[in-house]
């Protein structure tokens, strides 16, 4: 039932398939897990075919390492009209020691669609509902001020280009 899922958990174990040469998984592997386990929470959230928009304050904190245990965390922290944005934490903890570390986290984004080729569609509305809920739906309205900040600066440096310098 849409608006009920909030929250998606994924865990695996890192294969020799994942890493590079150095034995740590590299971060094009990292992102895919994250933009599975994403859309998985989004589905889950709006019930409805969704794609992904954007990925924003990404931070690769530690390696995962082969045959680490991953763990990919994934909350909604704020809706939209069509729009849902998770944070997502992953976690790579060592079979031996048992030691868990954060690798990466990260928060992003999807619109929910009609249809594959479609439109916007609207979400079901999420409200903080704790301290904490609330300060995750602040810290999602800082992300997407500073994409947006990005964004216009890039297009003002293709402007400046364009123009010759």
């Amino acid at each position: 039932m849409p608006g009920q899922q909030r929250e998606t958990t994924f865990r695996f174990l890192a294969q020799p398939a994942d890493v590079n040469f150095g034995g740590k998984v590299h971060g094009g592997m990292v992102m895919k897990w994250i933009d599975q386990a994403g859309y998985a929470a989004a589905v889950g959230w709006s019930g409805q075919y969704c794609v992904t928009v954007a990925v924003g304050g990404i931070q690769f904190v530690k390696p995962i390492l082969i045959g680490d245990i991953v763990v990919v965390r994934c909350k909604l922290i704020r809706t939209g009209s069509s729009s849902m944005h998770f944070a997502i934490d992953v976690i790579a903890r060592d079979l031996k020691s048992g030691q868990e570390r954060l690798a990466t986290h990260c928060m992003i984004s999807f619109v929910a669609l009609d249809a594959p080729e479609g439109r916007p569609a609207p979400v079901p509305p999420w409200v903080p509902q704790s301290e904490d809920d609330r300060i995750l739906a602040s810290y999602a309205e800082k992300i997407i001020a500073m994409s947006r900040e990005q964004q216009a600066e890039l297009e003002r440096v293709r402007h400046d280009i364009d123009r010759g310098g």
